[in-house]
């Protein structure tokens, strides 16, 4: 059984002058780390750990020796690599704040807003017009439920909810992104004005997909889930979830640039719900740092999520304000790049508050050490 190399960040500080300069700047994001843990696993075994600070980093990287040094030196990299912003048609979305992509669903049977904008498309125009306006800067739109026990979309139906959808947001001057895991959607929805791909497959799902994200040149979304047929929720036993997600993640990263998908395209999503116990939910988001290590831009999705009614009484979707925000609040905590919510407004208002907070860290000079 081969080893494994993991480079958690475990102690986050509020700038680089609260550690008199020993803090990285964690994806080029607003979030610094001053500790660090190496964690070498063989199977469910932990064969090595080391915690260290950034004084100590040569030496900690360089010890499990051989590959798995070479590949700490490379997540040590990962983890300080400033992202490009994207480039969604007229728009740039700068990666070095938060930034927030706002959910429309136009499906019978989403888990949150299922049926609210299907056929109504005056209803889906004005919410999309409203989260713009809300400070928005992507729409993520959906035609598929892939709630847990949902039944697979015929593509012709998906079509017909998807592509007036794109077309209305376009008008808008939307920066849009489409959440399929159909080729023939997503070519569709790019040739109607659409900007980007959110994959809940990593591009397994439609043999085609990658073939066409590569050749188009959209920016890509890829989500971690489980399952490789219509059920993305299918084969949800893991030895170390957190390990698990970062290794598939990493392999179908990689898997994307083999296929001729530019490195700087791919953002990458953990699939907080996605055929994961609560218990797996939680330490994923526990062990958002660490997913820097891979190299690409983080996207979060924890809006409304089934996790939140499971922690405060089984509150349905439409009563997870409060949870959404909370989790919300630790992805930007965590340096995520992108959240992915139903409530732009509330979000937007969290996340600039946070920034506020941020901006005082950063420009707070009594942190310095004397001269």
């Amino acid at each position: 059984m081969s080893a494994s190399v993991y480079l958690h960040p475990i102690a986050l500080a509020s700038g680089p002058q609260a550690e008199d300069g020993a803090a990285i700047r964690l994806a080029g994001s607003m979030v610094y780390a001053s500790r660090f843990a190496l964690v070498v696993r063989e199977g469910a075994a932990v064969t090595h750990r080391r915690a260290f600070g950034t004084k100590e980093a040569a030496e900690a990287l360089g010890e499990p020796g051989g590959t798995l040094a070479a590949e700490a030196e490379r997540q040590w990299a990962n983890l300080q690599l400033v992202h490009a912003p994207l480039q969604l048609g007229e728009r740039t979305i700068r990666l070095d704040q938060p930034q927030i992509m706002g959910v429309l669903n136009v499906t019978p049977d989403s888990f949150s807003d299922g049926g609210e904008f299907l056929e109504k498309p005056d209803a889906g125009r004005a919410h999309a017009a409203a989260m713009l306006e809300a400070g928005a800067a992507i729409i993520d739109i959906g035609g598929e439920s892939t709630r847990p026990g949902g039944a697979a979309t015929w593509e012709g139906d998906e079509l017909e909810r998807v592509v007036p959808a794109v077309e209305y947001c376009a008008s808008m001057g939307a920066a849009i992104s489409v959440d399929t895991r159909r080729a023939g959607v997503l070519e569709a929805a790019l040739a109607k004005g659409a900007h980007m791909a959110n994959d809940v497959s990593a591009l397994r799902y439609d043999p085609r997909s990658l073939e066409l994200v590569a050749n188009t040149g959209c920016p890509v979304v890829l989500m971690h889930a489980p399952g490789t047929g219509d059920d993305l929720h299918e084969g949800d036993r893991y030895t170390d979830v957190v390990s698990e997600v970062f290794d598939m993640l990493k392999a179908q990263r990689e898997r994307a640039i083999v296929g001729g998908i530019a490195e700087e395209r791919i953002l990458l999503d953990p699939g907080i719900g996605f055929g994961k116990s609560l218990a797996d939910n939680l330490a994923l988001i526990n062990a958002l740092p660490l997913f820097h290590a891979l190299g690409s831009p983080l996207l979060l999705g924890v809006s409304r999520k089934r996790m939140i009614g499971a922690l405060s009484n089984e509150d349905p979707a439409h009563k997870r304000l409060g949870g959404s925000l909370a989790l919300a609040t630790k992805g930007m905590d965590a340096g995520v790049h992108i959240l992915r919510v139903h409530d732009v407004a509330e979000t937007v208002q969290a996340r600039n508050v946070w920034r506020g907070l941020r901006d005082a860290a950063l420009t707070d000079f009594t942190q310095l050490p004397p001269l």
